[in-house]
């Protein structure tokens, strides 16, 4: 995959993960990039020297990528998301993308008839992404006193946080809210206190090693099974996509979402026939 194409496309999914919603899992998938990050960060380790100088350079262009497209696009999706009619057309239209990669994912697992196992394993994907919107919040704040307790909350946060950033359908954005730490997380940020941000940085820097190289296995083993869980993962996070309050016209918002379908369903198909 040539440097330039990596780049723009994590341009891409850097942009698209500011929107509240919409995960930077799904979004690789959509583009063709999916296997390769995974495969790139379960490259790191074991350290071999071709294969980890190969991930670095493919990670390093692509978090290029992917930083920029947070800088350049998360003023101008946060400002249209704060508008009642132009967000919730934004909204309808990643709605309609994310949906747009659906066939990608059910290609990737090679379905070819309705089975039990469908089912089953979608049911599966759906269940645990549901699951994780019922972990205590409080628990894992950053602001708690110090000490070995807090610092391992802290790290088991960082841990789940990992999982939003690696699993498809699952927002890393929606993940930071659902722990309760969202907030926090921004004041740090826009503070410069690094140190309340150290154990949740270790911890996800860890979750990513672990998740990455769990799901690498996986794939390679259980392909149908993994992806018909991802399918599961992204069936689930539809819902967040979808506005709370309708504030527009009923056909332009229809519109929204057919034009992201068949952008994102041309962009898949693309992609699968590169393969």
């Amino acid at each position: 995959m040539k440097q330039l194409e990596v780049f723009f496309k994590g341009l891409w999914i850097g942009g698209t993960m500011t929107v509240p919603g919409v995960s930077g899992g799904t979004m690789a998938i959509l583009v063709g990039i999916y296997d390769r990050l995974i495969g790139a960060v379960s490259g790191l380790v074991p350290v071999r020297k071709k294969t980890t100088l190969n991930s670095i350079l493919f990670l390093t262009v692509f978090l290029l990528g992917a930083g920029l497209g947070m800088l350049l696009f998360a003023k101008l999706i946060s400002g249209l998301l704060e508008q009642p009619v132009a967000g919730g057309y934004v909204r309808f239209f990643f709605l309609g993308a994310v949906a747009g990669g659906i066939p990608l994912i059910l290609a990737s697992a090679k379905v070819k008839k309705f089975s039990a196992w469908l089912i089953v394993l979608t049911v599966i994907g759906v269940c645990l992404v549901f699951g994780l919107t019922f972990l205590p919040e409080e628990m894992f704040s950053l602001e708690t006193a110090g000490g070995v307790g807090s610092f391992l909350l802290k790290l088991a946060g960082g841990v789940i946080l990992a999982i939003a950033l690696v699993l498809p359908g699952v927002s890393a954005s929606q993940m930071l809210y659902t722990l309760g730490i969202y907030e926090e997380l921004i004041a740090c940020i826009s503070d410069l206190r690094i140190v309340p941000l150290i154990p949740l940085g270790i911890g996800t820097v860890i979750g990513i090693l672990l998740v990455t190289k769990t799901l690498d296995l996986l794939m390679s083993k259980y392909p149908k099974q993994t992806f018909l869980i991802i399918f599961g993962f992204i069936l689930g996070s539809l819902p967040e996509l979808f506005p709370k309050d309708v504030d527009g016209n009923y056909l332009l918002c229809g519109v929204c979402v057919a034009v992201g379908f068949l952008l994102a369903y041309g962009i898949g198909k693309k992609e699968r026939g590169k393969e």
